[in-house]
């Protein structure tokens, strides 16, 4: 089947992987990552659904293609955000080339949640490690003390932070009235009534803001510059 025009809407635009693809991210933007099906798809494609499977497998494969789009764009923000490194600025670079990833996930905010479902990488992601390992490299890392940077960035490479749990989740919900929350976990409770996020729009996760994401960063870094001047 071909694609259909909208009534009116001027000359047919042909289906493509790369339409369906950017159609499927501006969908997953305006109406969160479960709004994704191909039924959905192809009425913002003005197009019958039948005819995407011309260029998508299916629904995986839109999530798979959207993902490897999301990884795309960060290698774009990055190479733009990097400088060359040394001993002397590799942290520097490595920061810059993070937080432009973080950018990117800022506007595609239901990304990281996709990449922890796929069950293959991108090839685009392996490039930003690569590039990441390399800065490390240039900057006097072993190969030995690079790994276990990566390791310890964990997601943090990526610019988002991977929650260990979700407070409002399961018999712990620190969501509990307030006197509940006092007696059964004194010290959250203390710390929650003194904690706020400014700026809730640099969010990722449930208490993923900028501050928080630049703190462990930034400890982290320092720790692996220290450990980098070791004998």
């Amino acid at each position: 089947m071909a694609a259909q025009a909208q009534p009116g809407s001027g000359p047919r635009v042909p289906l493509s992987k790369e339409r369906v693809l950017r159609a499927a991210v501006n969908l997953a933007d305006e109406s969160g990552i479960e709004s994704v099906t191909m039924r959905r798809l192809a009425d913002e494609l003005g197009a019958e659904a039948m005819s995407l499977y011309y260029h998508v497998a299916n629904k995986e494969d839109v999530l798979d293609g959207i993902a490897d789009a999301v990884a795309r764009e960060i290698n774009q923000a990055v190479d733009q955000a990097g400088e060359p490194s040394d001993a002397a600025n590799w942290k520097t670079a490595m920061r810059r080339r993070i937080l432009a990833a973080r950018q990117v996930l800022l506007r595609h905010r239901w990304a990281p949640g996709l990449f922890e479902t796929r069950t293959t990488t991108s090839p685009a992601i392996i490039r930003h490690f690569d590039a990441l390992v390399g800065l490390m490299r240039d900057g006097g890392f072993s190969f030995d003390l690079a790994h276990h940077a990566l390791h310890a960035l964990g997601s943090r490479a990526l610019g988002f932070s991977q929650e260990l749990f979700d407070p409002g989740d399961g018999p712990g919900d620190v969501t509990a009235a307030p006197a509940d929350m006092a007696s059964q976990f004194p010290h959250l409770a203390a710390m929650l009534t003194e904690i706020a996020h400014d700026d809730p729009a640099s969010t990722l996760g449930w208490c993923d803001d900028q501050t928080e994401f630049e703190f462990g960063l930034d400890l982290i870094l320092n720790g692996l510059d220290s450990l980098r001047q070791t004998p």
